[in-house]
């Protein structure tokens, strides 16, 4: 029986992805925090690992017919939603540097252990093939 790596490494592969995504916006977040009229954004992470466990089981939408729109991005622009500030400064900018900072450490710190996590499971089946 062949391996699937899909099925060997579950939905992990894709909460990398989305890690990485929000990394990217957060950054992006961060890099603006002084541009006047900027709006933070940040991923929806649960919607993005919804449409990923759907990929996973099988259980997705399927285009029949070339006039349907694509929903298989794996980050679809739905995903980015706009943040709520708490205190928006008087030139319309949303981003508040202290929360985007700490955002963005947590991301990375989810990031490394969904990457750890991933990393045991390359492990394990690599241990699995030797014989070990």
């Amino acid at each position: 029986m062949a391996i699937s790596f899909d099925s060997a490494l579950g939905i992990h592969q894709h909460a990398l992805e989305a890690r990485v995504k929000r990394a990217e916006v957060l950054a992006n977040n961060l890099a603006n925090a002084d541009t006047p009229g900027f709006k933070a954004r940040d991923v929806d992470f649960q919607a993005m690992m919804q449409r990923a466990q759907q990929s996973v089981s099988g259980f997705e939408m399927s285009k029949t017919n070339d006039a349907h729109m694509d929903t298989s991005s794996g980050a679809a622009e739905s995903d980015l939603l706009y943040r709520t500030p708490n205190q928006p400064s008087v030139d319309g900018n949303t981003v508040d540097a202290q929360q985007e900072q700490s955002r963005f450490m947590r991301n990375a710190m989810d990031y490394q252990a969904s990457f750890q996590f991933l990393n045991s499971k390359f492990s394990g089946l690599t241990k699995a093939l030797k014989g070990e």
